[in-house]
């Protein structure tokens, strides 16, 4: 009986042997099939992003820091392999905003876009681009119009008046109120609306996971 019970505790000892091998080397192969699925590849500085607006925003109508949020509208290749999809998410926030000044100054806004969320990714990264900015139009032929009718006018009144002293005088009232005018308005503000598609530059390189 001694013989029996010592001979089927080795036989016990043998089979669990293998078995505990085997669960033990069993992840470890995992780990390395997973890490040979996945690999990192590195988007060069100066690549330009073209981000499709989700949350619209202007020179008189957003603050610094405001939150912004876009799309993109066209895939990151590098190498031939596609390595942000179309539809991936941008976010980041307003980095300046200027309303439009009287008598000079144009509204004035800018982006910068801080983080990219793959499409259908759970991944998250830190990224830098280059501040986006747009000005609104010059509107000087609109102010000079607006100070010379009043002008015109001026004179044409003070000649009526007192001949070529009234004249002088006129022209010189007309165009102060004309300036009056000007000093009274703004000029103009720029929006970006959703949907507007804007092409922005990485400040500094972005490295992502991508499958096999």
């Amino acid at each position: 009986m001694r013989r029996f019970t010592v001979g089927a505790l080795v036989l016990s000892a043998a089979v669990l042997v293998p078995n505990m091998a085997v669960e033990s080397a069993s992840p470890a192969t995992t780990a390395e099939s997973a890490s040979a699925r996945v690999r990192q590849v590195t988007i060069p500085a100066g690549t330009v992003l073209r981000l499709r607006i989700t949350r619209g925003f202007g020179s008189d109508i957003s603050r610094i820091e405001d939150p912004v949020s876009a799309t993109l509208a066209r895939a990151v290749v590098v190498g031939g392999r596609t390595v942000l999809p179309a539809g991936s998410t941008a976010s980041g926030y307003v980095s300046e905003a200027a309303r439009a000044g009287k008598v000079k100054g144009r509204g004035r806004v800018g982006v910068r876009f801080t983080r990219m969320t793959p499409l259908a990714d759970n991944d998250h990264y830190r990224m830098q681009t280059r501040s986006w900015v747009a000005v609104a139009p010059a509107t000087k032929k609109k102010d000079a119009l607006t100070i010379g009718l009043p002008a015109a006018g001026g004179a044409v009144i003070g000649a009526l008046i007192d001949g070529k002293k009234g004249a002088g005088i006129g022209a010189a009232a007309g165009g102060g109120a004309g300036t009056a005018v000007v000093l009274s308005t703004r000029g103009k503000d720029v929006h970006v609306g959703r949907g507007a598609v804007l092409s922005v530059r990485l400040a500094s390189p972005l490295t992502v996971r991508v499958g096999d």
